[in-house]
């Protein structure tokens, strides 16, 4: 499941790179939020699976879209503004680093080990030689849009880790999904009026639409059904391993139906990121001989 939502996700820095050329950053964002919870009230009411939340549920999940969201999508969309795709990657595979900290401070069940954060740092290396040394060379330049990409994965951090408290909530996965987008809709819809007056801009292509439709449905509602279920059954830290896997899913779907090629640099990376993550999950350390 994990790998899926890798593949789903590895599309929305392309579906971003297009929508931004007609639409700017807030208006994109709060568009792609709506959307999706749109198409999430639809799902949970036909399926019948819809409950009544109560208020305490709705203020939890009114902070969990503002931080896990509304301020890393659209610390993102800012930071691919001003950096290039390939550093702004690197810097989002920091968020199960900033994830092993936060969780390991508040949540019992997922300590700070050293075998964990060794685990981290060996696949962060294996996304940089993936995406190439090269992409650090911008590190001097554009520091708000470096920031931004850092600050994105400190708020993915701080919302995983929160995300926990529905599974005691006894939440559905999906209505968790649902209610992020519906209250993250409702903090960026008047930023975006304010900042960008989205009803003065000119009608976007066939093309932006279909990727906006795209990132809406596919990356976020899909997206967040795979996330909530995962956070709920495999904790904040391994759910935060997803940012280690965007890099590999994309380099595998240029190979396979774009004709790129496959370098050794990848296939290194690649084996530096599968480590990491058998050092993460630690069960290879726990077992006992016979």
């Amino acid at each position: 499941m994990l790998i899926t939502l890798s593949f789903i996700w590895g599309g929305s820095f392309f579906f971003n790179a297009v929508i931004l050329r007609e639409i700017p950053t807030l208006t994109l964002v709060a568009a792609r939020v709506s959307l999706a919870a749109l198409a999430l009230w639809v799902f949970v009411i036909i399926t019948g699976r819809y409950r009544s939340l109560g208020w305490r549920v709705w203020g939890a999940l009114a902070i969990l879209g503002a931080i896990n969201n509304a301020l890393p999508f659209s610390l993102i969309v800012h930071a691919q503004t001003t950096i290039s795709s390939g550093l702004a990657s690197i810097l989002n595979a920091t968020t199960p680093l900033f994830t092993i900290l936060v969780a390991g401070t508040f949540l019992s069940d997922e300590r700070l080990t050293l075998p964990r954060i060794f685990g981290v740092v060996l696949g962060l290396v294996g996304v940089v030689f993936m995406i190439g040394t090269d992409a650090l060379s911008g590190l001097h330049e554009n520091i708000w849009g470096q920031l931004s990409s850092l600050g994105a994965a400190l708020a993915y951090g701080f919302g995983s880790t929160y995300g926990r408290r529905f599974r005691r909530l006894g939440v559905d996965p999906i209505l968790v999904a649902m209610g992020q987008v519906t209250t993250s809709s409702l903090f960026l819809w008047p930023l975006a009026f304010w900042v960008d007056a989205p009803l003065s801009l000119p009608m976007p292509s066939a093309a932006t639409l279909w990727s906006l439709f795209s990132l809406a449905i596919f990356c976020t509602s899909i997206a967040y059904i795979f996330y909530f279920k995962i956070l709920e059954s495999a904790g904040a830290t391994n759910i935060s391993m997803v940012t280690f896997l965007v890099p590999v899913s994309a380099i595998v779907l240029g190979i396979l139906f774009l004709g790129e090629t496959l370098h050794t640099s990848h296939i290194l990376g690649m084996a530096l990121i599968g480590l990491g993550l058998i050092v993460i999950d630690g069960r290879i350390f726990s077992r006992r001989p016979d």
